[in-house]
């Protein structure tokens, strides 16, 4: 492989971009920043080993590779700049080679199943959060765009709660699921059919008891605990939440975290740590 490498051509670039997003998956734009090597030459691999152009160098192309695979994209960062001697053990000339990583992404979706007061609350959060965000009910009276003025919000209107989630979650790619229906056999009928698309989040909203009573029926009609287990419920963080804006908050501050990668902790708790 060559030492040096021609630089990628936007077009050619854009095309592959597109590529990765239109298949649904993840990937990484890499940017070669400082040290030896051409600065600013780009590589571009997905999720399913797309590639595009290279670094200039085999090395360099495979140290991408692995750190983009294994740790970068499932990190969720959006962004992060290593050295190269930072991302493998291999020694070589370009140790201090600078390496900027860029997530290449669908634009997430908030999917809310439930537009009462903390759903319409959600879907006041969500825009100004970058979600592309959608409110779904079966009561045509509370999707109307008039009560969300000024919002850049898709409205759903379903008939039934299983297909109709169902086919709003589609893929789950990208899908982050907020269940806030009015009751129980709205909330199973909701994960029912959430759970068949596999979302990055999916979080449902009620005490401790109801969200068991939702979960164990589901457990009856065949879903395995391994099935149940990445569902959220109660969703949210407890901040000690009580009106429907405060447990909006609560719900979003997850969402962000699980997207985000956020542990959730206080960012100030390991001053109170005792030595």
């Amino acid at each position: 492989m060559a030492e040096e490498s021609e630089f990628i051509d936007p077009a050619e670039l854009l095309a592959a971009i597109q590529t990765i997003l239109e298949r649904g998956t993840e990937g990484a734009l890499v940017t070669l920043i400082g040290g030896p090597g051409r600065i600013g030459t780009k590589y571009l691999l997905g999720k399913l080993f797309v590639r595009n152009n290279t670094l200039g160098h085999r090395f360099l192309d495979t140290a991408a590779d692995l750190y983009a695979q294994q740790t970068f994209i499932p990190s969720k960062a959006a962004a992060k700049t290593v050295t190269v001697k930072e991302i493998t053990p291999n020694r070589s000339r370009f140790d201090e080679t600078q390496l900027l990583f860029e997530r290449i992404a669908r634009e997430p979706r908030l999917i809310i199943c439930g537009a009462g007061h903390v759903g319409a609350s959600l879907a006041r959060m969500g825009p100004s959060l970058g979600f592309r965000t959608m409110l779904v009910d079966d009561r045509a009276e509370l999707i109307q765009p008039e009560l969300f003025p000024g919002l850049d919000l898709e409205f759903v209107r379903i008939e039934d709660w299983l297909s109709g989630v169902r086919a709003t979650v589609a893929d789950g790619l990208g899908a982050y699921v907020a269940i806030v229906t009015r009751g129980h056999a709205e909330d199973q009928a909701c994960l029912h059919g959430v759970l068949s698309c596999a979302p990055d989040y999916v979080g449902m909203i009620g005490s401790k008891r109801r969200t068991d009573i939702v979960l164990n029926r589901l457990r009856k009609i065949g879903f395995r605990n391994e099935d149940l287990a990445g569902v959220r419920a109660p969703i949210g963080l407890d901040i000690g939440a009580v009106s429907p804006e405060e447990v909006a908050l609560a719900i979003m501050a997850e969402i962000v975290a699980e997207r985000r990668g956020g542990s959730g902790r206080s960012l100030s708790a390991w001053r109170r740590v005792d030595n």
